[in-house]
C-alpha cells in the first residue's frame, strides 16, 4: 500500500493527459490552440447526420467484358495468322474457339500467346480437347490480381467523384473482397450521389454501321461485329443504332470535361478535350469517315450520334443530347473522375438527418449525467468514504474514456452512447467487489492495512476474469457482427474496460493508500458508518438456495421452452437488418394524415406498407418489405418513397432512411448468429481454463438458457430483432457471466478452505457470501442504464429496456440456475456427495489445499 513518488506522479500524469485530451469536447474552439491535444471525438453518421452506402463491385461483369474484348482480340489474331476457325464465343468468363484444321492447333496457340500471356501466372490458361477446340479460361492468380486492381481503382474514382461534389471529410474504404463502404457526412439526399457513384461512366466513341439492312436493327439480329444500342429521346422514345463493337476512341483519353451551353441553341452541353494520342485517333477517325454517323456511347447507351461534317483535328469537341443543366454537370463530373472499371450497385443505404443525431446526443448527455448521479448516490449511501473514492474513480474513468476516444479518433455512435453508460456502471463494479471484500476482511478482525491489502488482492482475480470475458465478447462483436454503429459500441466498451481497470485498480487504490497514510486507522469497523453504509444484504445470511435447486431448474426450463414457443408463434419481429427492406422516418409539417399517406404509398405498388406513429403526432415510420428484383429494386423503392413524401407533403423532413438489400440482410443475420455461437464457445473455453470443466459447462448452459429467455422477451414485446439486438444479447451475456464469475471465484476459494464441507453446503455458503456484491454490481449497471430507457426513443430505447431485463435475468440465473447446474455436475467429481462437515475449531489453515486450478 506504499506508493513511491514516481508512481503517484505517473498516475497523476495519466489522468491529466486524459483530462487535456477530453477538454476539446467541452471548450470553445478559441481555447483549443492553448491545449496540448486538439482532437475532438469523431461522431458516427448516426449522431452527426449523413449517409452510409455499401457498394458491391460487379467483378463478374468486369470479367465478362474482359472476355468479350479477348474474343475480339482472338478473332483478329487468328485472321492475321490465316487460321480457319468457327464456334468463337464467350462461355462465362472464358473464350471457346474451334480450330477447323486440327493440324494447326499448335499454330493457333502460338498466335494466341500474346493474348493468353506467358510466365508463371499467364492471363489465361489454355485447355485443348480432342476435336480441335481451345478453351481460354482466366488464370486464378491473375484473376485475383485483376479483382484487387479493380477494387483499388474503383475506390480512387469514387473518391474523385465525391470530392468534386464538395462533400467534406468523406470516408471511402474497401470491405471484403468486392465491397466498398462510403460514409458521407452531412449528405441528407443521397439520390444524386447514388447516381454519380452507381454510374460506370464508360464512354466510347464508335462508328455507326449505316450500311446494315433494316432487319439487323431488330433485337438478336445484329452481326457479330456490331451491337444494337439505343438513344433515349426527351419524350422517352428509343431510337436504335447498330454500332460497331470496335472502339474508335476510348473515353480514357479524355483529359477535360466541363458543362456549358451550345451558343447556337442555348441547350446544355458537355465540352471535352483529348490527350495527344486521343486527339490523333479522333482526328484520324473523323478524317476517314466524313459523312458517316459517329456514336458517342456512355454505358451502352447512345448519348448522341452526330454526322461527321468535316475532320475534327483540334482534339476537342462537345456532346449534345437530352441534357438538363444538372445532368450535363453530372456527366462532366463523371467524365473528369474517369470510368469505373466495373459496375457498382448500392446494396445498403442508411441516412440520418442532423436533427435526429442532435436529439440522440442531447438525450445521451442527459442520460449519462442522471445515470452517473444515481450510481454516485448508490455508492455514497452504501459505502460512504470508500464510495467517495469509487465515485472519483468513476468520474476519472469517464474523462479517460472521452480522452481515449478523442485521441484515437474512434467513432462514437448511437450504441456507443449506451456503451458509455455501461462503462459508468462497470467502472464501479470493481470497486463494489473490492469494498465488499475489504468489509468482509474487516469483519474477521484484521487490521486496517491487512483488510485493505487482502480486499484488493483477493478481488483482483474476479475483476480480471469479469473484465476479460467482456473484452473477449467485444472483440468477437467487432470482428463478426461489425457494422459501423456496432463496431462503435464494441470500441467504446473495450476502451471503457481498459480505463475502468486503471481507475479501479490503480487510481482508487492510490487514493485509499493516501487516505490510510494520513488517517492511520488501526481497524476498519464495518459498524463505523463514516467508513461503510448499510448492507444491501445483512451479514451471515444462510439461505438454503440449493434446497430449491430442482424447482429453479424446472422453472427456468419452462420459461425457456415457452420462449422458444413464442419465437415460433407469434415469432420474432425481424428488423430490416435481418429480413431486408426499407425503413424511413419522417417529420411532417402537420399531424400525420395516415389515410392520405397510405393512399400515396399504395400508388407506388411496393406491396404491404407499415405505417407507425412515434414520438410526436408529426412523426411517422414507414416500413416496406424487400422488393422483387433484388438490391437495385430496394434502392429504387427507397428513392420513390422519399420523393413521394416530399412531393405530396411539402415541408416533410426525412429524418432517417435504412434500405438493406437481401444480400446484406442475409449476411448480417448469419454474422449475428455466428457472433453468438463464437461468444458461447469462447466463454466455455475461458471458464474451463480458469476454473474446471464443470464450471465452464454450467456457465455455458446457463447462458444458453438466458439467451432463449431474452429471445422470448423480444417475441413477447415484439421489439425489432436486428443487429442491435445481437449487441444487447452479447452485452447481457457479458454481465451474466460476470455475476457467475463472482460466485465461481468464491466457490473455488471455499473449495480450498473447506476441504471437508459438502459441495451443496459450500455452494450455498458461497452464494450467501457474495450475495451483496452480486446484487450491488448488477444494481449499479441497472441504475446507469435506467435513464436512457426512460428518455430515449426507437431502437436505443428498446436496447436499453432489454438490457435492464437481461440484467435481472442474468443476476437471478447466477444464483438459481448456474449454481444448481454446477452442483449437479460437480458432486462426486470436484467434491464427494456426502463429505462430513468440518470439526468445530479446526482452522482453514489446517485444511488440505484444493488440488484444482
Amino acid at each position: 500500500m506504499i506508493y513511491k513518488r514516481w508512481q503517484i506522479a505517473a498516475i497523476i500524469i495519466a489522468v491529466l493527459i486524459g483530462i487535456f485530451a477530453a477538454l476539446p469536447n467541452v471548450v470553445g474552439p478559441g481555447v483549443l490552440r492553448y491545449l496540448p491535444f486538439g482532437e475532438q471525438i469523431y461522431l458516427g453518421l448516426d449522431l452527426k447526420g449523413g449517409t452510409y452506402l455499401q457498394l458491391q463491385v460487379d467483378l463478374a461483369a468486369a470479367e465478362k467484358e474482359r472476355a468479350q474484348t479477348t474474343l475480339e482480340n482472338v478473332r483478329s489474331a487468328l485472321r492475321t495468322a490465316h487460321i480457319p476457325y468457327d464456334d468463337l464465343r464467350v462461355v462465362g468468363s472464358s473464350v471457346n474457339i474451334h480450330i477447323l484444321d486440327a493440324s494447326r492447333l499448335a499454330d493457333a496457340q502460338r498466335a494466341l500467346q500474346p493474348i493468353t500471356g506467358t510466365g508463371l501466372a499467364p492471363d489465361y490458361n489454355t485447355a485443348q480437347s480432342g476435336n480441335g477446340t481451345l478453351l481460354l479460361s482466366p488464370n486464378q492468380a491473375a484473376l485475383q490480381g485483376r479483382s484487387d486492381d479493380i477494387l483499388t481503382r474503383s475506390i480512387e474514382i469514387i473518391r474523385r467523384r465525391v470530392d468534386q461534389t464538395g462533400v467534406s471529410e468523406p470516408t471511402i474504404a474497401r470491405q471484403g473482397s468486392d465491397r466498398i463502404v462510403v460514409e458521407l457526412p452531412g449528405v441528407q439526399d443521397p439520390d444524386r450521389l447514388k447516381r454519380l457513384l452507381g454510374t460506370t461512366a464508360k464512354m466510347t466513341f464508335r462508328m455507326v454501321d449505316s450500311n446494315a439492312p433494316p432487319e439487323d436493327l431488330q433485337p438478336g439480329r445484329a452481326p457479330p461485329e456490331d451491337e444494337l444500342l439505343y438513344q433515349v429521346e426527351k419524350n422517352g422514345q428509343q431510337t436504335p443504332f447498330l454500332v460497331q463493337r470496335r472502339v474508335a476512341v476510348d473515353g480514357d483519353r479524355l483529359t477535360q470535361a466541363s458543362s456549358g451551353f451550345d451558343p447556337r441553341t442555348g441547350e446544355p452541353i458537355v465540352n471535352f478535350a483529348f490527350d495527344s494520342r486521343g486527339a490523333r485517333e479522333f482526328g484520324d477517325i473523323t478524317k476517314a469517315n466524313v459523312g458517316r454517323l459517329f456514336a458517342i456511347v456512355l454505358d451502352n447507351r447512345v448519348i448522341s450520334a452526330p454526322v461527321i461534317r468535316e475532320p475534327i483535328l483540334g482534339g476537342s469537341g462537345m456532346i449534345s443530347g437530352n441534357f438538363t443543366v444538372e445532368s450535363s454537370n453530372e456527366l462532366a463530373i463523371l467524365l473528369r473522375g474517369g470510368a469505373l472499371p466495373a459496375p457498382l450497385k448500392v446494396i445498403e443505404e442508411r441516412t440520418v438527418g442532423p436533427n435526429l443525431g442532435a436529439d440522440a446526443i442531447r438525450v445521451g448527455i442527459y442520460a449519462c449525467a442522471i445515470g452517473g448521479t444515481l450510481v454516485i448516490l448508490f455508492m455514497l449511501f452504501f459505502y460512504r468514504l470508500f464510495g467517495i473514492f469509487a465515485s472519483i474513480g468513476m468520474i476519472a474513468n469517464l474523462v479517460l474514456l472521452m480522452g481515449a476516444l478523442s485521441l484515437l479518433q474512434a467513432s462514437l455512435t448511437l450504441p456507443g452512447i449506451v456503451g458509455i453508460l455501461l462503462t459508468v456502471g462497470m467502472s464501479v463494479d470493481a470497486n463494489v467487489l473490492i469494498n465488499e471484500r475489504i468489509r468482509e476482511e474487516a469483519r474477521k478482525g484484521k487490521t486496517a492495512l491487512a483488510a485493505i491489502q487482502t480486499g484488493f488482492s483477493r478481488a483482483m482475480s474476479t475483476i480480471i476474469d469479469a473484465n476479460m470475458t467482456t473484452l473477449l465478447k467485444m472483440v468477437i462483436l467487432y470482428g463478426l457482427a461489425g457494422s459501423g454503429p456496432v463496431r462503435g459500441f464494441a470500441i467504446t466498451i473495450s476502451l471503457g474496460i481498459l480505463t475502468s481497470m486503471f481507475t479501479s485498480i490503480v487510481l482508487v487504490r492510490m487514493l485509499i493508500a493516501t487516505w490510510y497514510r494520513t488517517a492511520r486507522p488501526r481497524t476498519l469497523s464495518p459498524e463505523n458508518h463514516r467508513l461503510f453504509g448499510p448492507r444491501l444484504v445483512k451479514d451471515d445470511t444462510s439461505i438454503k438456495f440449493m434446497k430449491g435447486r430442482f424447482a429453479g431448474l424446472a422453472a427456468s426450463a419452462v420459461l425457456s421452452i415457452g420462449s422458444l414457443v413464442l419465437c415460433y408463434y407469434p415469432g420474432l419481429n425481424y428488423g430490416i437488418d435481418f429480413r431486408g427492406g426499407i425503413s424511413i422516418q419522417a417529420h411532417m409539417p402537420q399531424a400525420v394524415n395516415f389515410t392520405a399517406l397510405r393512399g400515396q404509398m399504395a400508388k407506388l405498388n411496393l406491396g404491404p406498407v407499415e405505417l407507425q406513429q412515434f414520438g410526436t403526432p408529426q412523426d411517422v415510420a414507414i416500413r416496406v418489405e424487400k422488393q422483387p428484383g433484388g438490391d437495385v429494386a430496394d434502392q429504387n423503392a427507397a428513392t420513390a418513397i422519399r420523393t413521394t413524401l416530399q412531393t405530396a407533403f411539402p415541408g416533410t423532413a426525412i429524418q432517417s432512411v435504412d434500405a438493406v438489400g437481401s444480400t446484406v440482410s442475409s449476411e448480417l443475420f448469419q454474422n449475428g448468429l455466428t457472433a453468438l455461437g463464437v461468444a458461447m464457445l469462447a466463454m466455455l473455453i475461458y471458464i474451463w481454463f480458469r476454473f474446471e470443466w464443470q464450471f465452464g459447462v454450467a456457465a455455458t448452459a446457463t447462458l444458453l438458457l438466458d439467451i432463449t429467455k431474452m429471445c422470448g422477451v423480444y417475441a413477447l414485446t415484439q421489439f425489432q430483432f436486428n443487429t442491435t439486438s445481437i449487441v444487447a444479447i452479447l452485452t447481457i451475456m457479458g454481465y451474466s457471466i460476470n455475476d457467475k464469475v463472482v460466485v465461481y471465484d468464491r466457490v473455488r476459494e471455499n473449495l480450498r478452505l473447506y476441504r471437508r464441507m459438502s459441495l451443496r453446503e459450500l455452494v450455498d455458503r458461497s452464494i450467501n457470501e457474495t450475495l451483496s456484491r452480486t446484487i450491488a454490481t448488477s444494481g449499479t449497471v441497472f441504475l446507469a442504464i435506467l435513464p436512457l430507457a426512460l428518455m430515449s426513443l426507437g431502437d436505443i430505447r428498446q436496447f436499453a429496456i432489454t438490457l435492464l431485463i437481461g440484467i435481472v435475468i442474468g443476476t437471478s440465473s447466477s444464483i438459481f440456475i448456474s449454481a444448481p447446474i454446477l452442483l449437479l455436475l460437480g458432486e462426486g467429481r470436484i467434491r464427494p456427495q456426502t463429505a462430513p462437515t468440518p470439526e468445530p475449531g479446526r482452522t482453514p489453515a489446517r485444511e488440505r489445499t484444493y488440488a484444482g486450478r
